[in-house]
């Protein structure tokens, strides 16, 4: 017998395989996003792991992560450890008190969060929480907290989050209708040239068996676009302003050093001489930063743009940067 999934799921240890109809208002979103919710406090590396051995199966057939929920699909979810109350580390009050500072802008629909750098946007591979186990455990009462879309862990800026499932949907068919702007500031390395104004290069995606993900140009990969723009120049460094037109795994930081010219402090994608040279100057902030977003509200028409500031560490690194450049 399948039962729906919006009933609360015990926190007991699961025994046996369960079987979970998708209603209509759960519909649309990712499979892994879904069994992140519903199997609550389980390792994002399980989910994974139990999704790609074939366990998860929807209308009986093997499905990747990414797949999107359908109205009447039967989910079979195997049996799996799940905490027991009190199990789940929870989050400490002035990391909550951290998010709920970087809130830029809120209504009955989303939150929209200045993300800080070095918090991932959930938890998983190691760690115990991410951004959004922390705004649930700040928000005790909000029925419903989901992330619209993701920003890589040491990446800082404005973030969505839905607080209702028809806008989450409602986002998210934004964004993969390329109706959603995403503008990002980032510190690359060299001069960038005054003609680059797109990379087109397709991006393949590797993960390493620790569960690190790496990403490369190659053909085979999936086509990928960022439009850039200069905005200021320094001895050594520019900001430019990145404009992915597709959203791949780090797309930004490869297409930057395809471009050859590095984000300042990247560790996966900087070679090692500049990265140490960096350092020596500016510390370890890798240098990129979600800084505006443009789309319509829920039920709007009109487009809106929604900005967030760069941190304490970002916006030194610029000011010195500034002050080299006068002295």
């Amino acid at each position: 017998m399948s039962k729906s999934a919006s009933k609360p799921v015990p926190e007991s240890r699961g025994n046996s395989v369960e079987w979970v109809t998708i209603a209509a208002d759960q519909a649309g979103q990712r499979l892994d996003n879904f069994l992140l919710t519903y199997l609550k406090g389980v390792p994002r590396s399980m989910i994974y792991r139990i999704i790609r051995k074939g366990e998860v199966r929807i209308n009986k057939a093997r499905i990747k992560p990414e797949y999107r929920l359908q109205p009447g699909d039967l989910v079979r979810v195997p049996p799996v450890s799940r905490p027991q109350k009190g199990e789940v580390p929870m989050p400490g009050e002035r990391l909550r008190r951290q998010v709920e500072d970087a809130v830029v802008y809120e209504d009955d629909n989303l939150l929209l969060i200045n993300k800080p750098t070095g918090l991932a946007v959930h938890g998983g591979s190691g760690l115990d929480f991410g951004l959004i186990e922390v705004l649930r455990a700040a928000r005790p009462d909000a029925r419903f907290l989901e992330l619209v879309h993701r920003l890589d862990r040491d990446t800082s800026g404005i973030l969505m989050v839905a607080k209702r499932r028809p806008a989450l949907r409602w986002l998210q068919d934004q964004i993969r209708q390329h109706q959603v702007t995403k503008r990002y500031h980032a510190l690359v390395v060299g001069r960038w040239p005054a003609g680059r104004d797109e990379v087109d290069a397709p991006l393949l995606k590797n993960e390493l068996s620790s569960g690190e993900r790496l990403v490369r140009v190659a053909e085979g990969g999936k086509d990928s676009i960022t439009r850039y723009r200069t905005l200021e120049t320094f001895s050594g460094y520019t900001l430019v302003e990145a404009i992915p037109v597709t959203g791949r795994t780090h797309q930004i930081r490869v297409h930057c050093q395809f471009a050859g010219h590095p984000i300042a402090g990247d560790e996966k994608y900087m070679d090692d001489a500049s990265l140490k040279a960096f350092k020596a100057i500016a510390g370890r902030r890798l240098m990129l930063h979600a800084h505006a977003l443009e789309f319509c509200l829920p039920g709007e028409t009109r487009v809106k743009r929604f900005e967030a500031s760069w941190d304490a560490a970002f916006s030194q690194v610029i000011e010195m940067l500034r002050q080299r450049e006068s002295s």
